[in-house]
């Protein structure tokens, strides 16, 4: 199976989840599997059949819009990650929880220099 991490502001959508298992051979399959255990969660994900353009998927860490998309392959074990754009805000401050930092397309979380 292939875990999905849910950002906190869709957790109320998944339950509370953090991180939901899902099936599927690709990146769309496995949204698409999502999106049926949690179909609450869809109309944030979607825009009709098209990811919305502010939500982005990263596989293992690495942008999937730079690999083949929707049509990427995972396999057991993968992670994949949803990080919905923000804009505006001050320079990164956190006080003992995780943050985000995308750089060249590849997500890394402030845990990642520990």
């Amino acid at each position: 199976m292939t875990t999905i991490r849910i950002p906190t502001p869709l957790r109320p959508y998944t339950g509370g989840n953090g991180a939901v298992d899902v099936s599927g051979a690709t990146v769309g399959e496995a949204l698409a599997d999502l999106t049926r255990l949690h179909p609450q969660l869809r109309p944030h994900l979607y825009d009709g059949e098209a990811l919305r353009s502010f939500v982005n998927v990263y596989l293992n860490k690495e942008d999937v819009r730079g690999l083949q998309g929707s049509d990427t392959a995972v396999s057991a074990g993968d992670t994949l990650m949803i990080i919905p754009s923000i804009a505006g805000g001050g320079p990164l401050r956190c006080s003992g929880h995780s943050a985000w930092r995308v750089t060249d397309g590849r997500a890394t979380t402030n845990e990642d220099a520990l």
